[in-house]
């Protein structure tokens, strides 16, 4: 029983503490608040927290002198209050007192000083010459109150809700925008209108509208209506409208047509991805995010003065499109990044810089160097990978070698990240791997290490040589004399300067008599390269301490800089391979890797070179 008794105890869920304004009401006492229905309401419920209430409020003391009011007839401006119940500064009685009244309603709350500005660390400032001690008459008309769309904290822009839209997407910078919009003061004065004929179209961060409209616009969908409350500061000026002087909050209604997609890939406005018609799916959930089999149809034109086209599928492909497997490298970065934020069905115009283009990718001869590059594309379908679900062991360990091979290739090419990601994505498979026997398990294990291997391969040409040892210790601490291991990991302490290391690993690799060669070679290597740093050191440091206080530091900073540049060139020289101590077939691309044909598909210039050896067309791995 006892038991039982600690068990529900245990499972009770926690009592959220209470809010600022729960704890003020506890201080309301019997008799501090009464309310008299003036005139009744409409509807079943009253505002809760969340919503915004709109009230006009008349102040008066018992013997009904005036005190202050909203109202014109009374004084006032004739503008209601807004709050925002849970969010809104008030005083505890309306705190209290609102909540209990209807839409349309009037009723008169008498309350005591404690309830109004007399409350101790009231949140709100009584005017000047206010009877903040005296016992008043509170006259409320709750006009209207409903769910608020809070944008900013200080409540300076607040969405009204009147139509739902379509999806979940919202525009944002730099998205282009259509919208219906009207401006109203709070009185309903009109002060603009684009309600009728064309939409107005303006680009999203680029301060064609007030700050505040904005905002909230970033929190609409396709198609929503809403009317959106602004306040004086966040009116700043715009094509839209003017800054009108005198008005301490402005309405907006809006409609929200339609917004195009535009995408900053690389967040510096080089490589932009502008949606033209819209795809089928949900954004992103439906784009070929990871790798996959893509089949597009392009056109490319060289941004010069003449806009020429220098390929287009439709004309120069025999009307067949473009297929491809991405994170592959066979096609150009920008056009591989936009593609997979693309839905199927989707047309898109992308601006590409040339490092995103053909700089760094072989450029048709009709390109040249340095252009910048605008590509019309059309995702017609993809094809995501193979599901290893169901597989037998060898049939996995087949598909494993497969994307290893690409790796392999990518990692030949130069294309170390897209390499690594290969090794990385066959690593996460295997952790839903389970071997059934021994000798299944002694492969899997070989291969994991291998992947690790060259994943490892892949840090140490990227410079990143801490991780290239981390993942070597993967390997090294299931077996702590693996020969590839060993001599990986030293590589990495050599690169990253840790001599010492790096001679206990290649050491260590003599324990195995058929890789004692190799171990001698390294040690050579080590030895060359601990001679050339002495050496470089010797020659920058000649003569330093004869130099002045300000001479010796710009010294050591060339010194340093001058360290990294030689072991980053280094480096090409030492590590050649990516699983081995001195062998080469470990990145060796396959067969296939090597008849792919997807280059006379994408440009037309180097058909005939390639159709000569051989490639005819392109081969999925």
């Amino acid at each position: 029983m006892a038991a039982n008794e600690d068990a529900v105890q245990e499972f009770t869920p926690k009592k959220k503490p209470p809010s600022e304004d729960e704890k003020r009401k506890k201080k309301i006492v019997p008799g501090s608040l009464m309310k008299a229905l003036m005139r009744p309401g409409g509807g079943d419920a009253g505002p809760s927290d969340g919503d915004q209430i709109i009230y006009h409020c008349t102040i008066r003391t018992l013997d009904g002198v005036l005190v202050e009011s909203t109202r014109s007839d009374y004084g006032g401006k004739g503008i209601p209050i807004r709050h925002v119940l849970g969010k809104s500064k008030m005083l505890l009685g309306l705190l209290e007192g609102i909540p209990s009244m209807l839409k349309g309603e009037v009723a008169m709350f008498k309350m005591k000083p404690q309830l109004h500005y007399g409350e101790d660390d009231c949140p709100v400032s009584a005017p000047d010459g206010f009877p903040k001690d005296d016992e008043l008459h509170f006259e409320i008309e709750l006009i209207e109150f409903f769910k608020a769309k809070v944008v900013t904290d200080d409540l300076g822009v607040v969405k009204k809700v009147e139509c739902e839209g379509q999806g979940w997407e919202s525009p944002r910078e730099p998205y282009e925008v259509k919208a219906l919009i009207s401006a109203k003061t709070v009185t309903g004065k009109l002060i603009m209108s684009h309600m009728e004929g064309e939409p107005y179209f303006f680009t999203f961060g680029k301060s064609e509208v007030p700050k505040g409209l904005e905002m909230a616009i970033g929190t609409m969908v396709r198609e929503e209506k809403a009317v959106i409350y602004v306040t004086s500061q966040y009116l700043t000026e715009s094509p839209l409208m003017p800054v009108i002087e005198g008005y301490d909050e402005v309405h907006f209604e809006v409609e929200l047509v339609h917004f195009i997609q535009v995408r900053d890939m690389l967040g510096d406005g080089r490589l932009i991805k502008r949606r033209i018609r819209d795809g089928k799916g949900d954004f992103p959930m439906d784009c070929p995010l990871h790798d996959s089999l893509l089949r597009v149809h392009y056109k490319g034109t060289v941004l010069n003065e003449e806009k020429r086209v220098f390929y287009d599928t439709r004309v120069d492909n025999d009307g067949q499109p473009l297929e491809f497997c991405s994170g592959e490298g066979l096609v150009p970065e920008g056009f591989e990044m936009s593609v997979r934020l693309m839905l199927p069905g989707e047309i898109a115009l992308v601006t590409c810089p040339p490092d995103y283009a053909y700089d760094k990718f072989p450029r048709p001869l009709n390109v040249p160097e340095g252009a910048h590059i605008q590509w019309e594309i059309e995702l017609l379908g993809f094809e995501t990978p193979k599901d290893w679900t169901g597989l037998d062991f060898k049939s996995i360990m087949n598909e494993a070698e497969n994307i290893r091979n690409t790796g392999n290739r990518l990692f030949k090419e130069g294309k170390y990240e897209l390499a690594k990601a290969k090794y990385e994505k066959v690593l996460r498979e295997f952790n839903h791997v389970n071997p059934q026997d021994d000798e299944e398990g002694k492969v899997f294990a070989d291969t994991r290490n291998l992947l690790h291997l060259n994943v490892a391969a892949c840090h140490l040409k990227l410079g990143e040589c801490k991780k290239s040892i981390e993942t070597c210790n993967k390997v090294l601490e299931a077996n702590p004399a693996h020969v590839k291991g060993l001599y990986r990991r030293g590589m990495a302490y050599m690169a990253a300067g840790d001599f010492e290391e790096a001679r206990a690993d290649f050491k260590m690799m003599k324990v195995d008599k058929s890789t004692e060669s190799d171990a001698t070679a390294a040690l050579q290597k080590l030895k060359q390269k601990e001679q050339d740093v002495e050496k470089k050191a010797r020659k920058q440091f000649k003569g330093l301490f004869d130099k002045k206080p300000g001479e010796i530091s710009e010294a050591k900073a060339d010194v340093d800089g001058d360290q990294i540049t030689s072991e980053s060139q280094k480096d090409d020289e030492v590590h050649g391979d990516s699983d081995g101590t001195n062998s080469e077939d470990s990145h060796e691309a396959p067969p296939e890797a090597q008849r792919t044909g997807w280059f006379s598909l994408f440009w037309p210039s180097g058909r005939r070179l390639f159709e000569s050896l051989g490639i005819n067309r392109c081969t999925i791995l």
